[in-house]
């Protein structure tokens, strides 16, 4: 399993070097450019803190809107980790179990969750959120790697209950996310992830598209890739 990931965040690393010859999308700035990544447990409250330093400011910039699905732009800070997929109410699945933090203005995927607190449960998709997802080796796009998908009529599927009804393997936790200057940072319960306190991580920034239309690529795709932390996605950070 080790390798596998390795393998597959390998070729992300690839997609960041394809990117670095030069700039696709106006959002390559300092708010994306990664100083440091951590995840923190803190057992009198049974919750890890994740958190990401960038040197700009963090979650200040987001997409521009497109007016339409097909094609909508994503934003995200990015922990993959080697947490399995049925620690966050997947079933077993091959890839990379990521926290997922994103912004896209283009629709909203939290149908539980009103982050901006205006009592409409459908208009924040703008709003810096957690997306529980899983990431597999997609040569079509790239960053080299997107969200696992499956057939809308394939019942052996296992979706933790809070997804939001898309044919990927994506969950919508709700989890508070709450940036200022520097940092973005998100709160997980321990019993959110069978107390799972021991793991590896990194941080990553990246640009991502929704396609509805173009059956030749992925629903969910990263497309360019703005800092790793790490250098090499090696996931060599543990918990505190």
């Amino acid at each position: 399993m080790k390798a596998k990931t390795l393998y597959l965040l390998g070729l992300l690393l690839m997609g960041n070097m394809f990117t670095s010859c030069g700039q696709q999308t106006p959002y390559n700035n300092e708010d994306f450019k990664i100083q440091d990544v951590q995840v923190t447990h803190q057992e009198e409250l049974g919750v890890t803190i994740w958190e990401i330093k960038v040197e700009g400011s963090a979650g200040n910039t987001v997409p521009q809107k497109l007016g339409q699905l097909d094609g909508a732009p994503v934003l995200g800070y990015v922990f993959p980790t080697t947490l399995k997929p049925e620690f966050v109410g997947f079933g077993k699945a091959d890839g990379i179990l990521a926290l997922a933090l994103t912004s896209h203005p283009d629709f909203d995927d939290t149908p539980l969750w009103d982050e901006n607190g205006d009592a409409n449960l459908n208009n924040d998709g703008v709003i810096w959120h957690p997306h529980w997802v899983v990431l597999v080796d997609d040569k079509r796009v790239a960053g080299g790697l997107s969200v696992k998908q499956f057939k809308k009529a394939d019942e052996t599927v296992v979706l933790p209950p809070t997804n939001p009804g898309m044919p990927m393997y994506m969950d919508s936790p709700g989890y508070p996310v709450v940036t200022k200057d520097h940092q973005i940072k998100v709160v997980v319960p321990d019993y959110r992830i069978q107390h799972q306190t021991e793991f590896n991580y990194d941080g990553v920034s990246a640009f991502m598209k929704v396609n509805t239309s173009n059956e030749d690529l992925p629903m969910l795709g990263v497309y360019e890739v703005y800092g790793i932390r790490s250098g090499d996605l090696s996931l060599p950070y543990t918990v505190k």
